[in-house]
C-alpha cells in the first residue's frame, strides 16, 4: 500500500547568531539560488569575516557579488571565476582569500549531475561528472589544507556529497559514483588532517528545491521525489546551510570524518 504524504510546512528562517564570526569562508559552485549561494548568505548572516564566491557562471556570480555587497558591505564579499576542473582557477580562487587573512572554511559545493542509463553512458558524460564533482573537491581540499597548515590556522572544510552516494537511482551511476567518492575523500582526508588541527565533514542532501532544478526537472518526477521525504516536501536550501554552518563553526570541534544526511528520507 502506496502512502500518500501531506507536504508539511517550510519552517521559519532561522535568525543569525554569530557562529562564524571572524572567519573567513570561501564557497564554490556560489552564485544563484542554490545550497551554495544560501550558504554564502547564511555565513555572512553568522558574522563572517568576509565570504569569497567562487563559480562558472559569470553573470549570476557578478550579480550576487553586488547584492550581497549592497546588503553586507563590499569589504566583506570577493567574487571569483572558478571552474575547480581547472587547478589556476582554484588557486586564484584561494588567493582571493588572502586578502582576508586567508581561508578558515572551505566549502566544496561544486557539482555537476545529469541523467543516463549505464547503457547509453558515453566516456565524456562519466569523465566530466568525475572530474568536476569528485576531483574538482578534491583539488580544493589540497589546496586549502594546504595554505591552512601555512597559515597555523585550525580550519574546517566542508564538502557536498548527496544521498544518493548511498542509495541507488536510475540513470546515476556516474553522479552516484563521484558522490559516494566525495564520502570516502571526506573520511580519509580527515584521518590525514586531523594531525594539524584541520577538520573534514561533508552533508549528504536529498531534495533541496531551488529555480533551476525545478527548471531541468519534470513536475512529475519532483512530485514523485517530494513523497519519498518524510515531510512530503523538499528542503529549502537554507535548511541544508544551517547544517553546514554547525559543521563550520565551534559547536561542532569534536566532529570530523562524518557525512552528515540532510534528509528526512524515511527508510
Amino acid at each position: 500500500m502506496t502512502t500518500t504524504r501531506t507536504e508539511q510546512p517550510t519552517p521559519d528562517y532561522v535568525p543569525g547568531h554569530g557562529l562564524l564570526r571572524g572567519r573567513t569562508v570561501v564557497v564554490t559552485a556560489a552564485a544563484g539560488a542554490g545550497i551554495g549561494a544560501s550558504m554564502v548568505r547564511r555565513c555572512l548572516e553568522e558574522d563572517a569575516h568576509a565570504v569569497v564566491l567562487g563559480d562558472t557562471h559569470e553573470r549570476r556570480l557578478a550579480e550576487s557579488h553586488e547584492l550581497l555587497a549592497e546588503e553586507f558591505g563590499e569589504d566583506r564579499v570577493a567574487a571569483v571565476t572558478c571552474d575547480v576542473t581547472t587547478e589556476e582557477q582554484v588557486t586564484a580562487l584561494l588567493d582571493t582569500a588572502e586578502q582576508f587573512g586567508g581561508v578558515d572554511v572551505m566549502v566544496n559545493n561544486a557539482g555537476l549531475g545529469g541523467t543516463a542509463p549505464i547503457t547509453e553512458m558515453t566516456d565524456e558524460q562519466w569523465s566530466r561528472v568525475l572530474d568536476i564533482t569528485l576531483t574538482g573537491t578534491f583539488r580544493c581540499v589540497r589546496g586549502a589544507s594546504n595554505r591552512m597548515i601555512a597559515a597555523g590556522k585550525k580550519g574546517v572544510i566542508l564538502n557536498n556529497a548527496s544521498v544518493i552516494g548511498w542509495r541507488a537511482q536510475e540513470g546515476q551511476a556516474h553522479y552516484a559514483a563521484a558522490k559516494a567518492g566525495v564520502m570516502a575523500l571526506t573520511r580519509s582526508a580527515a584521518l590525514d588532517l586531523a594531525p594539524h588541527g584541520l577538520r573534514v565533514n561533508a552533508v549528504a542532501p536529498s531534495l533541496a528545491m531551488h529555480p533551476f532544478l525545478a527548471k531541468v526537472t519534470s513536475g512529475e518526477l519532483l512530485a514523485d521525489l517530494k513523497q519519498r521525504e518524510a515531510f512530503g516536501r523538499a528542503a529549502e536550501p537554507w535548511e541544508v546551510a544551517n547544517v553546514m554552518v554547525f559543521l563550520a563553526g565551534d559547536y561542532s570541534s569534536y566532529m570530523t570524518g562524518e557525512v552528515v544526511s540532510v534528509s528526512s528520507q524515511h527508510a
